[in-house]
């Protein structure tokens, strides 16, 4: 049976930089004084698509409480303190999905997104789900290049409402039934 509800609390995990440097990803609750850090970081690390996508980010509507509901109903996690990267993570039947997976720009390329996918990986194994999910913009072609690096393949693309063209690209990951082999 597949579970949809959000685990416990997972333990904090490390994540070895490319420079050997160790960064703690930890899962925040709904009380975290953190979330607001995670706030901005996502703002900062969207700004990039402004004037570049259409219709304009989601990232607008976005707010504390907004941050607050996400750990209720499914889990955000971050990696370092204050949050260098962070990724919403909220089972569906049949995936799990991957939100607003954001890296600070001073530490993109060190690998926390890659970090922070795997981490997704086996919390959706915990979760007994086959599939990793998420969406980018059509038109972040270089995000589409970084997930493909990570295992994720482009399932199809959707339209916002009131478009009549493909706005979104959804890009999938099938997981293997047992741990990652490493």
């Amino acid at each position: 049976m597949t579970r949809t509800a959000p685990l416990p609390p997972a333990t904090a995990q490390e994540v070895c930089h490319q420079d050997s440097t160790m960064t703690a990803l930890r899962r925040l609750c709904a009380g975290d004084p953190g979330l607001e850090d995670v706030l901005e970081l996502i703002r900062r690390s969207f700004a990039a698509m402004e004037g570049r996508i259409d219709p304009p980010s989601s990232v607008h509507r976005l707010t504390l409480a907004a941050l607050q509901d996400q750990c209720r109903k499914g889990e955000i996690w971050v990696a370092g303190t204050p949050p260098a990267a962070c990724v919403f993570l909220t089972p569906r039947p049949d995936c799990l999905y991957l939100g607003k997976l954001a890296v600070d720009e001073a530490q993109r390329g060190s690998g926390l997104a890659r970090a922070l996918v795997e981490l997704a990986a086996t919390r959706a194994r915990a979760l007994d789900l086959p599939v990793l999910r998420l969406q980018t913009r059509v038109e972040l072609t270089e995000n589409h290049a970084a997930f493909a690096s990570m295992g994720f393949c482009k399932t199809g693309e959707t339209a916002h409402p009131g478009f009549d063209r493909p706005t979104s690209v959804t890009m999938e990951k099938p997981l293997p039934a047992g741990p990652a082999c490493g």
